[in-house]
């Protein structure tokens, strides 16, 4: 008897792995894994959760339509254009399940959300990885690599897991060399830790162009990671494929007014970004004096560069972490064996991640 058999291209996918949250024989470790938000949700949107309870026999709205308009208001954005979901990596499986298959391909940066290539490889298309300049995407590695089979161009900017960004006009000069039937997907979920001056998101470019779509997220800054919701800003040619094959109901009931009180807290939102950039500016100077290589970040987490050579390696480093409790993420998958990332954590927290590093880097392994 013969079995059901999933796509060849499928068999051979290697799925998402997450930021590891348990260490065996330590109750509660220090999960500094998967950039999450210590500084947490705004409480308004904490009430908005808890007030949602009785009404969770109800489907939710499934066009998004308040959580919508709450958006367009505060980031000052036509609502028609604007589309939710289930946090903005399922915005970007869309993106890729409409516009690529068998025979196409997707161009990303080879130091990229890795949900890029394996949502490429799920529809049998080609993924292209370009080497990051920089640590960013590289503009002209990318449009050297556009060929006529090119249908999607992924930008994560800031970048993850890497911290950098690219300026405005490195995205603009992107654009500017792209067919207008490849989609330009600029992945802005770090959008509100940059403090950078020349980065903007691309809402700009969204209002002028038919084929850029913008995707952001409330999981980072918003620290509303475990209700998964996420938003894109594209042209409404874009949005309407997307809505024409996205799952009913994508939103769950309370995360749309926990996101919606969320987004008009910009208050608590300020000030979550002060204490971000406050931590990361810490630690990024801490990690440095300990001739540790730390790429500027943009981002909530910043990207660790150890020696190749033992006894300090990031290997190493990983387990002697882990075996004192924290967890950092370590990437030898994405090509980044020599580096750790870490996310900005409390700041007892950060402080007690450079003591043991600094105990490591002074010590063994073994110490």
């Amino acid at each position: 008897m013969t079995a059901p058999k999933a796509h060849d291209w499928i068999l051979d996918l290697a799925a998402y792995v997450p930021g590891r949250a348990k260490i065996e024989g330590i109750e509660n470790p220090v999960k500094l894994s998967s950039n999450e938000s210590v500084f947490g949700a705004s409480p308004a949107a904490i009430d908005a959760h808890r007030d949602s309870a009785d009404e969770l026999m109800r489907y939710p709205d499934a066009a998004s339509n308040d959580l919508r308009d709450a958006i367009a208001e505060v980031y000052n954005l036509n609502p028609d254009k604007i589309m939710c979901g289930a946090g903005s990596d399922d915005l970007l499986t869309l993106l890729i399940h409409a516009y690529a298959g068998p025979g196409d391909e997707v161009i990303y940066s080879q130091y990229g959300f890795m949900v890029y290539p394996i949502q490429t490889q799920a529809v049998g298309a080609t993924g292209i990885a370009v080497p990051n300049k920089n640590w960013g995407a590289d503009v002209d590695g990318i449009l050297e690599a556009v060929t006529a089979d090119t249908k999607l161009v992924f930008v994560d900017n800031p970048n993850n897991p890497t911290g950098a960004y690219l300026s405005w006009s490195e995205i603009e000069r992107l654009h500017a060399g792209l067919r207008s039937d490849i989609v330009l997907v600029l992945d802005a979920a770090y959008a509100e830790c940059v403090t950078a001056d020349d980065y903007h998101s691309g809402e700009k470019l969204v209002e002028r162009a038919d084929n850029v779509i913008m995707t952001r997220t409330f999981s980072k800054m918003y620290a509303l990671a475990g209700l998964r919701v996420g938003w894109a800003y594209g042209a409404p040619s874009i949005i309407d494929i997307l809505n024409r094959i996205r799952m009913p109901f994508n939103v769950c009931l309370p995360g749309q007014p926990a996101a919606i009180a969320a987004v008009k807290d910009q208050a608590h939102l300020k000030a979550a970004v002060e204490f971000n950039t406050e931590w990361r500016d810490w630690l990024t100077a801490s990690l440095a004096a300990l001739g540790l290589d730390v790429v500027p970040s943009q981002t909530n987490f910043v990207l660790i560069g150890f020696p190749e050579e033992a006894p300090f390696t990031a290997e190493l480093a990983n387990q002697f972490l882990t075996k004192n409790g924290f967890l950092l993420r370590w990437l030898p998958g994405q090509g980044l064996a020599s580096h750790l990332r870490l996310s900005i954590g409390t700041p007892e927290q950060n402080r007690a991640v450079v003591s043991l590093l600094t105990e490591f880097m002074n010590g063994s392994p073994e110490a």
